[in-house]
C-alpha cells in the first residue's frame, strides 16, 4: 500500500481518469453518468476534460441492518435490484428486512432525483455509449445496479470507470460491463477513502452546483472548471 500513490482529491482523480477513457469515447455519442454523491465531482472532471455531457444515475446501496456500511445489495430506478449471493439469509437478514431496506432506499432515490434534476428530464441513453463514473468501487453492488439500469434504458455500450477498486470487484464488473477503466487496483483494499488525501463527504449542494455548471457548459459551448473548493484542496 505504501508504494501506491493516492489521489489528491476527486477533481484530480477525475482528470486522470479522463486520460484513461479518451480512446474509448473518441468518435462516440457518449455521455458521462455520475453516481451521486461522491461520483459527481469525478464525473464532472471527466466530462469537462473530454468535452462530454454530464448527467447522473442514482443507485443506492442496501446496507446490513445492524451494519449499514456493509453492502448486501443495491437498488436503482425501474425496479432494478442486485443482491449479494446468499441474500436473504446472509448474516440472518430476512426477506422482510430486504424489502424494508429497499423501500427506504428507493424513496431516497426519488428524493435525490427531485432535488438534483428538478423538472429536467432524464437523458435518452438509447444507442449511446454510457460512462458510469464513481469515486471508487468497493463491493461493486451499486455499480452493477447502475449497469443494469443503463442496459434497460437501451444504452449501446456501458463502460464502468472509477479511480480505484479492488481486483476482485473489477473482475466481476468486467463480466457485466462492456469495458472497465480503473487507475488503481490495490490488492489490500479496505475503503475508497484510504486512496484519497482529501475525501470529504460530497454535499447535495455541491452535486447541484456541478450539474448546473455542466448543463450550462453544454448550453453555451464554454467548458467550465471545477469550483475552487475542489481545485485547491
Amino acid at each position: 500500500m505504501a508504494d501506491l500513490p493516492r489521489f489528491r482529491n476527486r477533481a484530480q482523480a477525475g482528470k486522470q481518469l479522463a486520460g484513461a477513457l479518451a480512446a474509448e469515447v473518441r468518435g462516440c455519442d457518449a455521455i458521462v453518468l455520475a453516481l451521486p454523491r461522491g461520483g459527481v465531482p469525478v464525473g464532472f472532471a471527466v466530462a469537462m476534460t473530454l468535452g462530454l455531457a454530464l448527467d447522473i444515475l442514482i443507485v443506492r446501496k442496501l446496507g446490513l441492518p445492524a451494519q449499514p456500511e456493509f453492502a448486501i445489495g443495491a437498488v436503482g430506478s425501474g425496479g432494478v435490484r442486485v443482491l449479494q449471493p446468499g441474500v436473504p439469509g446472509l448474516m440472518g437478514v430476512t426477506q422482510d428486512e430486504v424489502e424494508a431496506i429497499a423501500a427506504r432506499e428507493l424513496a431516497e432515490i426519488g428524493r435525490r432525483a427531485r432535488l438534483y434534476r428538478g423538472e429536467r428530464p432524464e437523458p435518452d441513453l438509447a444507442g449511446r455509449t454510457v460512462l458510469l463514473v464513481d469515486d471508487g468501487i468497493a463491493t461493486g453492488s451499486t455499480m452493477l445496479a447502475a449497469v443494469e439500469v443503463a442496459r434497460r434504458r437501451r444504452a449501446a455500450r456501458v463502460l464502468v470507470a472509477a479511480p480505484v477498486a479492488p481486483p476482485a470487484t473489477l473482475a466481476s464488473l468486467r463480466a457485466h460491463a462492456d469495458g472497465v477503466a480503473c487507475l488503481l487496483a490495490p490488492p489490500r483494499f479496505f475503503a475508497v477513502g484510504q486512496w484519497y488525501e482529501r475525501f470529504d463527504q460530497t454535499s447535495d449542494e455541491e452535486v447541484q452546483d456541478l450539474l448546473a455548471m455542466a448543463w450550462r457548459s453544454r448550453a453555451t459551448g464554454q467548458i467550465e472548471t471545477q469550483p475552487n473548493r475542489e481545485e485547491r484542496t
